[in-house]
């Protein structure tokens, strides 16, 4: 199964309407996404809580590491240059911190508020080799910048 951005985004927007809390937005997202495409194996959101620093947020599938410095990861990479990160095998990626032994390529996306301030990252893993692609990143910058404004 592979998600239609569309519809998420459909589905997104009505369950989120007139919400403002940051959290709840981040954990609604994580929901509908992880359950959206069979490639997603570890869904969630790493959230800036102090200088240079992600901490883990809401998120779906096995345990997450807790803290991610900017400078450290695929996670520490997209928050330290504002920039999508697709990695097709982790295994090549100088740096990659394995939170979870399955994962074998990811995604990580920048997150802004409306302000354009980075709140923190959406971290997608999937235990397939090249599972992302420009479509996944495309699609979910838009869902981003529906939900957050950003």
């Amino acid at each position: 199964m592979r998600i239609d951005y569309d519809e998420v985004a459909k589905v997104l927007a009505a369950l989120t309407e007139g919400e403002g809390d940051t959290v709840a937005l981040m954990a609604t997202m994580v929901c509908e996404l992880h359950h959206a495409d069979s490639r997603f194996d570890w869904t969630g959101f790493y959230r800036v809580t102090q200088p240079e620093t992600l901490r883990i947020g809401p998120y779906q599938g096995g345990h997450g590491c807790l803290v991610i410095p900017f400078s450290r990861g695929v996670c520490g990479a997209a928050a330290r240059t504002g920039e999508v990160q697709l990695v097709d095998d982790v295994e090549a990626f100088e740096g990659h911190i394995a939170c979870a032994s399955s994962t074998r390529s990811e995604i990580v996306l920048p997150v802004r508020d409306a302000a354009g301030v980075l709140i923190g990252v959406l971290d997608i893993d999937s235990d397939q080799i090249a599972a992302f692609d420009a479509r996944d990143a495309n699609g979910l910058t838009r869902l981003l910048r529906q939900t957050f404004g950003g």
